[in-house]
């Protein structure tokens, strides 16, 4: 149990992680659009999502029809997510734009939190300030350069994105189910970019496989693995396994896109993540000391 727990959760991450490197890879070796990459994802990710909810137990089935009335505001954070994500891959490197992307969602979820009345503690601002000044510094050259800054917002736009829509989604009785409505309609919401996104260009087999495979195994398949491993999972085990995320991005880049990895990114790197760690482990020690205090 504890060796299939592991492989999931590694698998989940891997999954995760190469939606940056499959969106980089079609966008920098085959020049693809972003908005064609983006909706195929969608769509694909709709496809694969359905059929596994219909191959799920009865109650899974049953939930589809009555999750019908859920908020459309998941959907819309996802689309803002996904079209940014990938405009931004077009100047980022896999593991700069993975490294952005991680470090907004992790801060917007923690400013939610403080805008709903959460309280922190000096230690967790210390690691708050910790992974804002490593992200200053991973950020600093790109904003250089009209290109690469307009690049990095995007991502960060995708990162307070992804923090909302995560948000949203919170304590889902049935996550999975509510990721495909969101994706359906996410892609429905795109549906007037259509005509204009497949008559603009040929769309080629490798770029397309790229884009299937985003939506289908990477997104889909990967939130279905991540939604089993997750009740198996401490809140701060899964929080901390998140961390491998821009690591296991990076040496994607390496592999697939021929990136380089600085030493610029090595700092900011392990500098975002020992703050958020630091956060991370801090909340976790203070929930459990709660949780003490009522049990006695």
């Amino acid at each position: 149990m504890i060796i299939s727990k592991a492989v999931l959760t590694l698998l989940a991450l891997c999954a995760f992680a190469g939606n940056s490197v499959l969106c980089r890879w079609a966008l920098a070796e085959y020049e693809m659009a972003p908005a064609s990459f983006t909706l195929i994802r969608l769509l694909s990710g709709a496809a694969v999502l359905f059929f596994l909810i219909r191959g799920q137990s009865a109650r899974m089935r049953a939930s589809m029809p009555l999750r019908a009335g859920l908020s459309w505001w998941g959907a819309l954070w996802l689309a803002v997510y996904a079209y940014a994500f990938a405009f931004a891959y077009i100047e980022l490197a896999t593991g700069v734009g993975a490294l952005v992307l991680f470090t907004c969602v992790q801060l917007s979820m923690l400013l939610i939190g403080a805008w709903r009345g959460m309280r922190y503690s000096a230690i967790e601002l210390l690691g708050i300030i910790m992974a804002l000044a490593g992200f200053g510094y991973l950020i600093a050259p790109q904003l250089a350069t009209p290109f690469s800054g307009t690049a990095v917002l995007l991502m960060m736009i995708a990162g307070v994105a992804w923090g909302a829509y995560s948000t949203v989604g919170r304590g889902a009785s049935t996550p999975l189910t509510d990721t495909f409505i969101h994706f359906a309609r996410a892609a429905l919401l795109s549906l007037p970019l259509l005509p204009l996104i497949f008559l603009s260009e040929p769309l080629s087999w490798p770029p397309l496989a790229l884009a299937v495979a985003s939506g289908a195994l990477t997104s889909a398949v990967g939130y279905a693995i991540w939604f089993k491993v997750l009740p198996h999972l401490r809140v701060s085990s899964a929080a901390v396994a998140q961390l491998a995320v821009p690591v296991l991005a990076a040496c994607g880049g390496i592999i697939f896109v021929a990136e380089p990895i600085t030493q610029r990114f090595v700092i900011a790197c392990g500098v975002i993540l020992s703050g958020i760690l630091l956060v991370i482990l801090r909340r976790e020690k203070k929930i459990d000391a709660t949780k003490t205090k009522h049990i006695n």
